[in-house]
């Protein structure tokens, strides 16, 4: 006999939000094995390895639209593990271009806190002055050293 999840339960079990639940329910990412007369909503351990498939998948980065095609070709009979393995590559190439971006922004950032001068007014702060630059609002880090 399978055992059955109340929402609550298969929330608590996986460290989901219930409201997180509805939401894939609602995004067609999960559905109750069956309802209850009054109405709640009863989960599988099917239901239970797709959530924690979706949660762990988000941990990696992944969107939820990822996952919905990740999910599709878990159950697609002539997909193959290769192209699994395209979509995890693509992710690992967005996620190293993030890690660029981001390394990026922590060098301006470390060069603008070395222009500061803790004990001068605000009206003087260099790292204000920067982010006050116009260049800033265009996407671009603060290359020159501010003064």
């Amino acid at each position: 006999m399978t055992t059955q999840l109340t929402i609550g339960q298969l929330a608590k079990d996986v460290g989901v939000n219930i409201e997180t639940i509805r939401y894939y329910e609602r995004r067609n990412l999960l559905d109750p094995t069956s309802r209850l007369p009054s109405g709640y909503r009863l989960y599988n351990s099917a239901a239970q390895r797709r959530l924690r498939f979706i949660k762990n998948a988000q941990a990696l980065g992944f969107t939820l639209h990822e996952i919905e095609e990740l999910l599709d070709l878990r159950v697609r009979s002539q997909a193959r593990c290769g192209d699994v393995q395209r979509r995890a590559e693509a992710k690992l190439k967005h996620v190293e271009a993030k890690v660029r971006d981001l390394q990026s922004l922590a060098t301006a950032l470390r060069r603008l806190i070395r222009t500061c001068r803790a004990g001068q007014p605000t009206d003087r702060c260099p790292i204000l002055k920067a982010l006050e630059d116009e260049k800033r609002g265009k996407g671009r880090t603060v290359r020159k050293e501010v003064n």
